[in-house]
């Protein structure tokens, strides 16, 4: 274990946190609010006025920017960065008081990134390392290691060798490599 995973979670006196599942490290500011059984892992950083719903797993080191709900089903992996204001949706057919509503499940994958306002429909998956543009309505599936931009996103080009996350030491994915 590292020396920065020794530390409790911080977590700011006006943040309403629910969930005992928080790990070690992580900071969880102002006006947050973490659901019952949501699952965060360490060393996160969870800015002021995010909400993380109860059916979310969060790896480790991921940040979540100011004023992002992450909704139900969503699996965040680790070292994801998401923007301010991105939204994400998991109700293709919303409906107030809707007895049968339907959670559609979405992974956002190691090392991705979703830009400040970026909006994700429901059941859209973005692979390691992809990185979503800001203001991008992503409408279907996101390649790893992809940039994508506009309304609807569209790949614009690879994310080089150079932008790409360094793999940390001992994890499972420099194993396999």
């Amino acid at each position: 274990m590292s020396e920065q995973h020794r530390e409790p979670p911080f977590i700011h006196s006006h943040a309403l946190v629910e969930s005992d599942d928080i790990g070690p490290g992580t900071r969880i500011w102002a006006f947050a609010h973490v659901l019952r059984g949501a699952k965060i892992g360490a060393d996160c950083n969870i800015c002021d006025h995010s909400y993380i719903d109860q059916d979310v797993f969060m790896g480790d080191r991921v940040t979540i920017k100011g004023q992002v709900a992450i909704v139900d089903g969503m699996t965040l992996e680790d070292d994801v960065f998401i923007g301010p204001n991105a939204t994400f949706m998991n109700d293709r057919f919303p409906r107030s008081q809707n007895a049968t509503w339907h959670c559609e499940r979405m992974v956002i994958g190691r090392g991705a990134s979703v830009g400040s306002g970026a909006t994700v429909l429901p059941g859209v998956n973005i692979g390691e390392g992809a990185m979503v543009g800001a203001g991008a309505v992503v409408t279907k599936d996101v390649p790893p290691y992809t940039v994508v931009v506009g309304n609807p996103a569209r790949v614009i080009r690879e994310v080089t060798d150079a932008e790409r996350l360094p793999v940390p030491a001992g994890s499972t994915i420099a194993a396999a490599s």
